[in-house]
């Protein structure tokens, strides 16, 4: 069994980037986290998790929809660790 390492990029409700960050590291323990500025103020969320490759990113992803604020996530890189 591998590891797989994936980075998602969370788009937040206007305002609310920081508090986003903060209730996905405190309920979902990431391996990384930052804020990202996109373009004109627009910020976004990186997050990187390490999974057992027999976990799907995919319930990482629906456990990231779940937390408040969260309007939009995506997976920007995928790969074997």
């Amino acid at each position: 069994m591998g590891e797989v390492a994936v980075l998602f990029r969370v788009y937040a409700e206007e305002g609310k980037e920081e508090s986003v960050r903060k209730a996905i590291v405190d309920t979902l323990k990431p391996k990384g986290s930052q804020l990202e500025e996109v373009a004109f103020g627009i910020k976004t969320v990186k997050v990187l998790f390490v999974h057992d490759d027999s976990t799907g990113s995919s319930v990482i992803e629906e456990e990231i929809r779940k937390v408040p604020g969260v309007k939009e996530v995506e997976i920007i890189e995928e790969s074997l660790t």
